[in-house]
């Protein structure tokens, strides 16, 4: 059988601003991801901080930049966009745990993954088809 499933017509307004805003998340976690793996201070001292071992720190700058890599494929967008939210989930989990400020530094993963996720909606047809948010 042959069944097709209806995708919603993106309007350029959507397409671009989705693109901006995915753009906006993969510049800034390929970023992140590059400065963990060069032994910054920074980094150092930001893994101990949170309670991490600072040779944690490649790993999870190449879990970065692995999930940010599927995000930014659109082949591969929705997967690497579900991981990135596990990713960002574990964040917030040792922000809180710490007990970082609540709206600059717990909550930025949440702002991270809005971002996310409005961009990669607002840009692909078959997350609009599969979230129909209106009729």
């Amino acid at each position: 059988m042959n069944s097709a499933v209806a995708t919603p017509a993106t309007s350029n307004g959507a397409l671009w601003t989705g693109r901006v805003l995915s753009g906006l998340v993969i510049a800034f976690l390929l970023f992140d991801g590059a400065i963990k793996l060069v032994p910054l201070q920074v980094v150092h001292d930001t893994m101990a901080t949170l309670g991490l071992p600072s040779e944690l720190a490649r790993t999870l700058g190449v879990l970065t930049l692995l999930c940010t890599v599927l995000y930014a494929w659109p082949r591969t967008a929705i997967l690497g966009a579900i991981l990135l939210t596990g990713y960002l989930g574990g964040a917030i989990a040792s922000h809180l745990r710490i007990g970082n400020p609540l709206f600059s530094h717990t909550l930025f993963g949440v702002y991270l993954g809005l971002m996310a996720w409005g961009g990669l909606y607002l840009r692909d047809p078959r997350l609009q088809a599969l979230i129909p948010f209106r009729r």
